[in-house]
């Protein structure tokens, strides 16, 4: 076993990973990386089939990035925000702003101002407790309430976690949580209201959706509303639940949504974290040549504008650990007043607004929105929609969910009856342990294979990922 391995093992407690399992045998030690290859400490090359965990967007070692953190490092690598501010800093908050407050919206929906937060999860605390915060000072709630979807995963943060409603990940910590409401999630696959025959591929024939699970949203504001204590905000993944299992939202649900919150006064948080910065790709018709850059949040494409924008993940490329979260200048207003009024919004980060994360998502926002970049993505959600054809032919694929460059492989027993895999088979993990003796990195979120390639991914590196994929569901479930 490699030096680091034994390291690893001695010392090192993993995340979402049990143990036992982990000291069983060498782990796979990464010791570097280019594009969308990365490589071992014994000279083994991998495709990251999932971006290092849905973060690098442009590739590994990319040298606009490389550089922009070397010419950083020249001047300072952080200076904190409390009571200073930077360059790097202020120049992105303006860049994010503006990608996030397209030119047709209303003054009172730009997204103008930028709390940055670490991560994910820091990102969603903070829209959460200004969201808390703002609904009492606005006078609509004095206990301010939440809703949030079934299967949400919003991080792992206490406030963060009270939002989401898996209970594998979260039920072990009820005690320390406050109560939120949730609704049921768009998740198709598994609708209670589909009653049509399972079919292959795009011949499914899924009787006229009806939108059910929108009637149920607006029966949960009704009955909140009933209460005198209106929800306070609704908390949403758009187009795609991650961590619930790429659960893709049906067209038009969250325009729907979204309305029904406009109209009971609530707030919108909308949770970018892996949805932003382009992965969830363009909408149909990607052949028809279009002169203009496509928004880089999946909210935008449906035309929707939230009051919260948590950002995180790819921000910086998957360089470092850098969160933002975008509000309105009506929800900073409501933190204004004399120093005496203790209305301040006390929260912060040592390593908030960081020079060296900034300088990599600036570098990161250059390169997401220029033409290349643009085309590049376009040419690789179209060869990912193609490649993943070939798995409708495998018994154990149950479903295909695709939004972008994001896709959910979802395994069952059989799909003519979509009977799903115990937890305790480990289905998900088998093959995923078998895609990566053939050469391809990615993890799965139970049953479903998450793919989510770096935007560099070559035409190739795609065919050989969906490749190892379906040879090692036929090995893990040969009859």
């Amino acid at each position: 076993m490699h030096r680091i391995a034994q390291l690893d093992h001695k010392h090192v407690w993993h995340p979402f990973t049990q143990m036992r399992d982990w000291l069983k045998e060498e782990p796979i030690v990464i010791a570097s990386g280019r594009g969308a290859v990365l490589r071992d400490v014994h000279g083994n090359e991998y495709l990251d089939a999932n971006s290092s965990i849905w973060t690098n967007l442009h590739g590994h070692a990319h040298p606009k990035i490389n550089s922009a953190i070397q010419q950083q490092l020249k001047k300072i690598s952080h200076s904190s925000a409390l009571g200073f501010a930077s360059e790097p800093a202020s120049l992105l908050a303006e860049k994010l702003a503006k990608a996030a407050s397209p030119r047709n919206r209303k003054p009172q929906t730009k997204l103008e101002k930028v709390f940055y937060s670490d991560d994910g999860s820091t990102a969603m605390e903070v829209a959460l407790k200004l969201a808390y915060e703002f609904a009492r000072r606005s006078g609509r709630s004095k206990n301010p309430r939440f809703l949030s979807l079934e299967g949400a995963y919003h991080g792992d943060t206490v406030g963060a976690v009270s939002l989401g409603h898996i209970d594998l990940f979260h039920k072990a910590y009820s005690g320390l949580l406050f109560k939120t409401d949730k609704v049921a999630a768009p998740y198709c696959y598994r609708c209670p209201y589909n009653r049509a025959q399972p079919e292959r591929g795009d011949a499914r024939d899924y009787r006229k959706c009806n939108f059910e699970c929108v009637k149920l949203v607006e029966q949960k504001f009704a009955a909140q509303r009933k209460t005198k204590n209106p929800y306070a905000a609704m908390v949403v993944e758009p187009l795609m639940q991650g961590a619930a299992g790429m659960i893709a939202q049906p067209e038009g649900w969250l325009k729907r949504v979204a309305e029904i919150i406009r109209s009971d006064g609530a707030q919108l948080i909308a949770d970018e974290v892996m949805t932003g910065f382009g992965r969830t790709g363009f909408p149909s018709g990607l052949r028809t040549r279009n002169p203009k850059l496509e928004p880089l949040f999946a909210c935008h494409k449906e035309d929707v504008q939230p009051d919260f924008l948590a950002l995180a993940k790819g921000m910086t490329g998957g360089y470092l650990p850098m969160a933002a979260t975008l509000t309105t200048q009506k929800v900073f207003d409501a933190f204004l007043g004399e120093y005496a009024d203790f209305k301040t919004f006390f929260h912060g980060h040592s390593f908030t607004g960081n020079q060296l994360g900034s300088a990599a998502a600036l570098a990161s926002l250059e390169i997401l929105q220029s033409r290349e970049s643009d085309s590049a993505r376009r040419s690789l959600q179209q060869n990912l929609r193609d490649e993943l054809q070939q798995l409708w032919r495998l018994e154990n694929v149950g479903d295909i969910r695709q939004v972008g460059l994001v896709a959910g492989i979802e395994l069952v027993k059989n799909w003519r009856t979509r009977e799903p895999f115990a937890l305790r088979v480990r289905a998900g993990i088998r093959v995923c342990e078998a895609m990566a003796r053939r050469g391809v990195l990615t993890r799965p979120i139970g049953n479903v294979i998450a793919i989510l390639p770096p935007y560099c991914t070559t035409g190739k590196q795609l065919a050989k990922i969906i490749s190892a994929l379906g040879e090692s569901v036929e090995e893990n479930f040969k009859k």
